[in-house]
């Protein structure tokens, strides 16, 4: 019971910073909606339905979700707001350089995992351009 109260309260709030991240350009929208979806799938069944009917979750993590990948601008804004977030980073460490080498491995593996792995899709305003 407390396991899956915990899980709703974590997934509220990934919902609400992923709602704040369509619109706040450094903070990242769908590793928050990822873990909204993950919390409410372990968590509830209705609210599970409810977040997966969400224009949030179909415009943002519905593709990637059914393995289908996400749009180009889609893998770009989460690629820049990584990279920014962990430019930060990096400058705060200037004394530590054993966290600079690992951010710095953790970026090239992000980056890496979004060109290689996660496919790219055309929107439908790209498919009728071809």
């Amino acid at each position: 019971m407390m396991k899956r109260i915990l899980y709703v309260i974590v997934g509220c709030l990934g919902v609400a910073l992923g709602a704040l991240g369509v619109v706040l350009p450094i903070l990242p929208t769908v590793p928050f909606l990822l873990l909204a979806a993950f919390c409410f799938a372990r968590s509830s069944e209705r609210l599970n339905n409810w977040f997966t009917g969400t224009k949030l979750y179909k415009n943002n993590l519905e593709s990637y979700v059914n393995g289908k990948g996400m749009t180009r601008r889609t893998k770009i804004k989460i690629m820049v707001t990584v990279t920014v977030l962990m430019t930060i980073g990096f400058v705060m460490m200037d004394q530590v350089p054993v966290g600079r080498v690992i951010l710095a491995c953790v970026w090239v593996f992000h980056i890496l995992y979004f060109v290689f792995r996660v496919k790219t899709i055309k929107t439908e305003q790209e498919s009728m351009q071809v």
